[in-house]
């Protein structure tokens, strides 16, 4: 083939569909960055959002998780000591913090793991784009690495420098970073995005360039410049890329069962298997919103009422849920596992 003839990209590699990955790619952080600047425009609406963010996402988004856990018995039975172990244990540890050193130290803890959770499940999402689109270029080893993790670093770096003292409205104390630092985290991430522009560009002339990947690579870099750099307020900062995660949490989860059960209804999972059928999202999400009601309104404010009162009994409470959740995602969602990458089709 000439010079002329060459393509100037790889084959597109769908993860699912194109309407799923390009809602998946572009229209969530899209809805996100928006949702954020309505809430700049008119700040009476943060509450509101907020609320509907944590109902129909955030707790939905947590209850998902369950549905790899213990929604069928072999799932059950690979991660039994997810649930009967460490469950407790975060219960036990998370309470014992907060009673003794305070709430500032739950709502601190939480603003920097929910950052690193933030940050590594758009890292696994880029793996798995990356595992689909396998004949284009890519950058390898530390510079990857660095590229991708640059702008999510710097935009920590920079909300601890401002240490804005309140987080959604709570006390929060910051790891100090000094002025310097932040400058110098900028120019490395300048210059690493200017790199992996660079390289993408060379990877297009090739005809090599992951079109997809790269793609999510753009909506990655946006959203956290926006979540953590462009947006003065940390609370409302943090809610655009809340938004962003919980949603992209939701549709990948779902898009995951449905792989898992492109064969029809598992006798061993028949109701989660059932309701992962790709023409029954909607059973699928109105479930998880059922269980939502259940696990965070119910339990939880029983819970609340027999044991605290007050704002600060729920945090601690929700956090237990949010605290182990991370901890479950970090062990079930890895992307170089056999199974994973056999049921998102990444070794075909």
């Amino acid at each position: 083939m000439s010079d002329t003839t060459m393509p100037l990209t790889t084959p597109l590699a769908w993860l699912r569909s194109p309407r799923f990955d390009l809602t998946f790619i572009v229209g969530l952080p899209l809805l996100a960055m928006l949702t954020g600047l309505v809430i700049i425009w008119q700040p009476d609406l943060f509450i509101p959002i907020l609320i509907l963010d944590l109902w129909f996402l955030g707790y939905h988004h947590v209850i998902a998780t369950y549905t790899r856990l213990c929604f069928d018995r072999k799932s059950f039975a690979e991660h039994w000591s997810l649930l009967v172990v460490f469950l407790p244990a975060v219960t036990v540890g998370t309470l014992a913090v907060a009673y003794f050193v305070g709430l500032w130290i739950i709502v601190s803890i939480y603003f920097y793991w929910q950052w690193f959770h933030y940050t590594r499940q758009s890292w696994g999402i880029s793996r798995a784009y990356r595992g689909k689109e396998r004949g284009a270029r890519y950058e390898d080893g530390w510079l990857d690495q660095a590229i991708f993790y640059a702008l999510p670093v710097l935009g920590i770096l920079h909300r601890s420098n401002q240490d804005p003292g309140l987080f959604i409205g709570l006390e929060l104390r910051v790891i100090p970073v000094p002025s310097v630092l932040v400058d110098i985290a900028a120019v490395a991430t300048i210059l690493l995005l200017a790199i992996w522009g660079y390289h993408r560009l060379q990877a297009w002339r090739e005809g090599r360039l992951a079109q997809l990947h790269t793609l999510y690579m753009i909506t990655h870099f946006g959203i956290f410049a926006m979540g953590y750099l462009v947006i003065g307020d940390i609370t409302i900062g943090w809610l655009v890329i809340n938004i962003w995660h919980n949603a992209q949490y939701v549709l990948f989860v779902w898009m995951f069962n449905t792989r898992r059960f492109k064969d029809g209804i598992d006798p061993e999972a028949r109701f989660l298997s059932y309701i992962s059928q790709p023409h029954r999202l909607w059973l699928y999400l109105a479930t998880c919103l059922a269980i939502t009601g259940v696990l965070y309104w119910g339990l939880l404010g029983t819970l609340d009422a027999m044991l605290f009162t007050g704002l600060s009994a729920t945090i601690v409470l929700y956090q237990i849920v949010n605290f182990h959740h991370y901890m479950v995602d970090a062990v079930i969602w890895k992307v170089r596992k056999a199974p994973m990458r056999k049921t998102l089709g990444l070794d075909l």
